[in-house]
């Protein structure tokens, strides 16, 4: 079964239970973060598109799943938020260079993607980036450690920029959930300005 297809089902038959609420990494740094064009990677049903939309931004969210975006295109229509949607693997997708204030890449390991986020930096533009990191702990997250971060992978993949902020935690989750151990990255090409 290719990519495409297991998120259709899982999304369609209910296997992957999306998160509705934003990211509370992209909440604590959206006011700090320039207004302007934003691309969001990996967008499954929008929830931090759509956050950025509410926010000022002029969005543009990519996802592989077909299923996904119909539910984020309806939602973000009821709420009156006009994202630009795209239905695409992320390996096909262009992201035209220079483009984007900010480039969003939350829980979507894809060390290829990388490089093209960073090319797709205006050259005032930020990059927020969170993915699970490989844990001798009991966490959440991807059972497969190719689906996790190695420690420092996500500081290295980003070097060229100014890092504002890395993390590497291990956060307590909900109680029926569980822990989750988690790189947290926030690079600038530019001057941060604080």
């Amino acid at each position: 079964m290719d990519e495409r297809t297991a998120w259709n089902r899982r999304y369609a038959e209910g296997d992957y239970v999306p998160r509705t609420a934003p990211s509370p990494f992209l909440e604590e740094w959206l006011d700090r973060l320039p207004r302007g064009r934003a691309l969001v990677v990996a967008c499954g049903t929008g929830r931090n598109a759509m956050r950025l939309a509410e926010a000022g931004f002029e969005v543009d969210a990519v996802d592989i799943s077909e299923v996904a975006i119909a539910r984020a295109t309806e939602e973000s229509e009821r709420r009156g938020l006009g994202v630009r949607w795209h239905v695409s693997s992320l390996d096909d997708f262009e992201i035209p260079a220079g483009a984007f204030r900010l480039v969003t890449n939350i829980r979507y390991r894809n060390p290829h993607l990388w490089p093209r986020l960073v090319d797709g930096l205006a050259s005032d533009g930020w990059a927020l980036v969170e993915h699970h990191l490989k844990s001798t702990a009991d966490v959440v997250g991807p059972s497969q450690p190719e689906f996790r971060l190695d420690p420092q992978e996500l500081l290295r993949a980003f070097e060229s920029l100014r890092i504002v902020y890395y993390s590497e935690v291990l956060e307590a989750g909900d109680v029926d959930v569980g822990d989750y151990a988690l790189a947290r990255l926030v690079a600038c090409k530019g001057d941060p300005g604080f």
